[in-house]
């Protein structure tokens, strides 16, 4: 376990790496702390190693033996999208959270020194609020959607706008049947089709069998079909009172039949008989289509804060499909066909941090 240590007033803090002795401390206080995430989550740091092969630094402060914050760091070094340590990799949160002052003060330092000693092109942390503003912001591109749910699945069907909730009805009289898959397969041939239509790589098999595997009843699948088939399926994330549906989508078939709109709509209606009291549509692109779509069912966007510690470049990253420089490579990936998409697909997502 490597160690730093810096003070606040009398008492020392301690900057250590988590290791697996480690891991119930840590969630414990991602639990309980006010701006923590499912992305801050210690299981995060066995699923990116194991499964896409990049190196976790999943730092933590102590004081007098109690953990006063955290940061979820991953180094990515690519050679198509640079050397880069972001808090979390591959998910749209994970920023540092911390007690006071003096622990991120100390997670900031410790973050610096490491991002030197990996000689990154930039450090990056993600979401929540902005708590830097000395260094580089991207405060316009993301957005969040978050929106309470009740008990009671009538008021939750009423309270979507009513152009969106005919088509979540329109799914349900097409025939639609959402079941809860136990495992990925049938998530990934869904979603790897989806991916491939909006030109994007998709992650490997492994990938999602590992979050599966390591966050167990916080996870579920949600797989709707019609007449047997599966035309739209989500992994869904929980986290104390909220449910997150996060990697989904349909196949082409899924647009005749709203399949898509069902599927949030189960999700939805699963988890609020379930207890679970507000939904998080996750993070969308300003301007988008996914954008659109979370509004028409009466989300409000909400701002989300991107900061960089830039340390070999001039400007803030622009590692996402709307950089005009990776048009001709998201138009040629609409083409392949899906054995390909999927053969090469995860050679490239590993890296897309």
């Amino acid at each position: 376990m490597n160690a730093a240590a810096t003070t606040a007033g009398a008492v020392e803090i301690e900057v250590k790496e988590l290791d697996r002795s480690g891991t119930d401390r840590w969630d414990r206080f991602v639990q309980t702390a006010a701006d923590a995430t499912f992305f801050h989550r210690a299981g995060w740091k066995p699923v990116v190693e194991q499964s896409l092969g990049h190196r976790c630094y999943f730092l933590y402060a102590e004081r007098a033996g109690t953990i006063v914050g955290v940061l979820p760091l991953v180094h990515v070094k690519s050679l198509l999208f640079g050397n880069s340590l972001v808090s979390t990799g591959f998910t749209v949160g994970g920023g540092p959270i911390a007690a006071d002052a003096g622990a991120l003060a100390a997670l900031d330092a410790r973050a610096l020194s490491l991002a030197d000693r990996l000689d990154v092109d930039y450090l990056e942390y993600r979401g929540g609020r902005t708590q830097h503003p000395d260094w580089s912001q991207k405060k316009e591109l993301y957005v969040g959607f978050k929106k309470p749910i009740d008990p009671d699945p009538e008021k939750n069907m009423l309270a979507i706008p009513r152009k969106q909730r005919a088509m979540v009805r329109k799914g349900i009289k097409a025939g639609l049947v959402s079941t809860l898959d136990s495992d990925v397969d049938r998530l990934h041939r869904v979603y790897a089709v989806s991916v491939r239509n909006l030109g994007t790589p998709v992650f490997g098999k492994a990938f999602f069998r590992a979050l599966a595997e390591t966050f167990g009843a916080d996870l579920d699948i949600v797989t709707c079909t019609l007449n047997g088939t599966a035309v739209s399926s989500v992994m869904n994330f929980y986290f104390r009172d909220q449910v997150l549906p996060y990697f989904g989508g349909g196949t082409d078939a899924a647009r005749e039949c709203a399949g898509n709109d069902f599927m949030y709509w189960e999700v939805m209606r699963r988890a609020a008989e379930r207890g679970y009291r507000l939904f998080d549509f996750g993070r969308s692109k300003t301007g988008t289509g996914a954008f659109a779509f979370k509004k028409n069912w009466g989300f409000v966007p909400e701002p989300l804060s991107y900061e960089y510690k830039l340390r070999k470049l001039a400007q803030v990253p622009e590692v996402n499909p709307l950089n005009p420089k990776y048009r001709l490579f998201i138009a040629a990936w609409k083409r392949l066909p899906m054995p390909i998409a999927n053969l090469i697909g995860p050679l490239v997502a590993r890296d897309l941090a």
